[in-house]
């Protein structure tokens, strides 16, 4: 069950990777970058609504609105600044997914299926964030690397 949550990552990741790439070679390249950090934080988002169907305390939702706040946060500087910030978000979504929502107490509520998919799915934004946008190879940026992270 766990491969299939994980191949089910991937395929999703691919798609919104390709979606992202066609808009950001078809449009400005910003809307490319734009919708993969709107889907960082709707990521993180999602489980503000998980603690709420299950009736977690405002402990729980106060956490999730923090994690929306580190991850939103992350995906705003990297439309901002560098794309680096995007890729570190995507790069560690997954910890907040699998370490606080798989094996830590928000299993109680969070969805293997949802916090096991997001493992392939957000690893695979994060390297073609770094691709595209962190090296320059594929969206025509010169490398973020050489600014730096801010």
């Amino acid at each position: 069950m766990i491969i299939g949550y994980l191949v089910s990552g991937a395929i999703e990741a691919l798609v919104l990777v390709a979606v992202a790439y066609l808009l950001s070679r078809l449009t400005k390249d910003i809307v490319g970058r734009s919708l993969l950090a709107a889907f960082l934080f709707v990521a993180a988002s999602v489980y503000i609504v998980f603690a709420v169907r299950a009736g977690e305390g405002a402990y729980w939702v106060v956490g999730e609105v923090v994690g929306v706040g580190i991850y939103g946060t992350m995906a705003l500087r990297g439309l901002r600044y560098s794309p680096l910030w995007l890729a570190a978000g995507w790069a560690a979504h997954p910890l907040w997914d699998v370490a606080l929502h798989y094996f830590g107490p928000g299993g109680s509520f969070a969805p293997a299926s949802y916090t096991i998919t997001c493992v392939t799915f957000d690893l695979l934004v994060a390297a073609y964030v770094l691709v595209a946008y962190g090296l320059g190879s594929l969206a025509g940026h010169e490398p973020a690397l050489r600014e730096g992270v801010r």
